[in-house]
């Protein structure tokens, strides 16, 4: 029903952003809200898909028709509702997903928050195969060695912003505390703070 949405980033929350187009603000669920964080104002294409269940409807918004893809993928096994997408997705490097899913890594998938045994082996039953094109159009910079450097933040406001998504995704303060301390001696941005976090989480 909708391909994307253009228009201005008008607030960031926790779970969700809110595109403001003709005089509408869309409210849109995304993998890592923070990463639209310092862009209020500023005009930006989201790719959503409409989500309609008997009592649930919402919107889901990506960065691109890849990531909007895989997120399609992931809601076909049996197991996987859009939050649990989400949260695989919002990990912030899908390629190793894919690379799990085509070499049966179930111990790695199950890393995943709401992911057991038996939905890791849906994933892979489901999927494997059906996933390798979309890697190289989201990847593109994947073998670069000057892609994904860290581009410094102000620190402090950028790791509470990654506090309030990380708990926003179901993590207890508990686990948040016990890898804060090493988190807080990076200077980085909140997506690049929450990204860093979700590897410590799932390992």
């Amino acid at each position: 029903m909708f391909d994307f949405i253009s228009g201005k980033v008008d607030y960031v929350f926790p779970e969700y952003i809110v595109i403001e187009n003709s005089g509408i603000g869309w409210q849109i669920a995304t993998p890592n809200p923070f990463a639209y964080a310092g862009k209020t104002g500023t005009v930006v294409t989201v790719y959503v898909y409409h989500y309609v269940r008997q009592d649930v409807m919402g919107l889901f918004g990506f960065s691109s028709r890849e990531e909007k893809t895989l997120f399609t993928k992931l809601l076909s096994v049996s197991g996987i509702g859009p939050k649990g997408a989400l949260a695989i997705l919002a990990f912030g490097e899908p390629v190793q997903v894919v690379q799990a899913i085509e070499n049966e890594d179930e111990a790695f998938l199950v890393k995943f928050p709401g992911v057991g045994k038996k939905t890791a082996r849906q994933m892979i039953l489901d999927l494997k195969g059906k996933l390798q094109h979309i890697t190289p159009n989201l990847f593109p910079d994947l073998f670069n060695p000057e892609a994904g450097q860290p581009v410094p933040g102000t620190g402090s406001w950028e790791f509470e912003e990654a506090v309030l998504a990380l708990k926003a995704l179901g993590y207890s303060d508990r686990e948040i505390n016990k890898i804060s301390p090493e988190l807080k001696k990076e200077n980085l941005s909140t997506d690049q703070y929450i990204k860093k976090a979700l590897q410590r989480l799932l390992k």
